[in-house]
């Protein structure tokens, strides 16, 4: 593929190309890749990995939602000592 230089981007755009590439778990590259795939119509490039489980999904969340996932799981794992009487 032939790599294309952008300047002048402007800080809007490039702000919401960082945030999308960090909820998505992308690099900036692929992120700006896909926003262009998207508004040209293009198919997405054929080495996009396609999967069939929840490895997709793995590291996407943001570090706030990991704890608050861990905090809950927590909550539910503590053992009642009422229950085992």
């Amino acid at each position: 593929m032939k790599p294309i230089t952008l300047r002048n981007v402007p800080e809007q755009v490039a702000r919401l190309i960082r945030e999308r590439a960090a909820r998505e778990g992308l690099s900036l590259n692929r992120a700006v890749i896909m926003v262009l795939e998207e508004r040209l119509g293009a198919p997405h490039a054929a080495h996009e990995p396609r999967y069939h489980d929840l490895d997709d999904l793995a590291g996407s969340w943001l570090r706030e939602e990991a704890q608050a996932f861990d905090e809950v799981l927590a909550a539910q794992r503590a053992i009642d000592p009422e229950l085992w009487r």
